[in-house]
């Protein structure tokens, strides 16, 4: 039988290193503290390697944690759009997981969903952000949905979330920004 479980649950398994199911903005997501175990676990559950990177959510005081330069053009996108479905794909500070940086880039993001920003900011760092689904298969709008991929994983919530387009992800250097996946938000 399926459990739902709050933050402070929810942070305590991510110190653990565990992987949890957390609904976001879209679909239910696989958090995970930045730590190489942790990560390791969320790719094997996805059945991935680290060729694809893994979006990272945040709050906006994590963000100097993680990113090296935060450039006026996205400073003014982010004082716009977050907390919003917008990835911001920024420099990445050094020594920051494989797994999480692609072409010198940490793609970040703050939810406007109530329960994903509740868990990160009580864990107080940031967290994974992939959907929790293996890869090339439906992400889940429901924890019965989670379940039913992952019947060993802590889930919080119940679902459904809104489903729909995963959120814009843009790459922003200096003042030049590349839309790098097409989402709600238009750049």
């Amino acid at each position: 039988m399926m459990k739902s479980v709050g933050a402070d649950e929810v942070a305590l398994a991510l110190a653990r290193g565990d992987v949890v199911a957390i609904p976001t903005e879209t679909y239910y997501g696989l958090a995970a503290a930045l730590r190489d175990d942790a990560i390791a676990r969320v790719l094997a559950l996805k059945g991935r390697d680290a060729a694809r990177t893994l979006s990272v959510l945040i709050t906006p005081a994590m963000l100097p944690s993680l990113v090296a330069e935060i450039s006026p053009t996205a400073q003014a996108l982010i004082a716009k759009h977050w907390p919003g479905p917008l990835t911001l794909a920024l420099p990445a500070r050094a020594g920051l997981p494989e797994a999480l940086v692609q072409e010198g880039c940490v793609a970040v993001r703050v939810s406007p969903d109530a329960t994903a920003r509740a868990i990160v900011e009580r864990f107080g760092a940031p967290v994974t952000a992939t959907s929790a689904n293996p890869s090339g298969q439906p992400p889940c709008r429901t924890a019965a949905e989670v379940q039913a991929y992952f019947p060993d994983l802590l889930i919080a919530g119940e679902g459904p979330t809104p489903g729909g387009a995963p959120s814009t992800l843009a790459r922003v250097v200096g003042d030049r920004v590349t839309v790098l996946r097409p989402g709600p938000i238009v750049l």
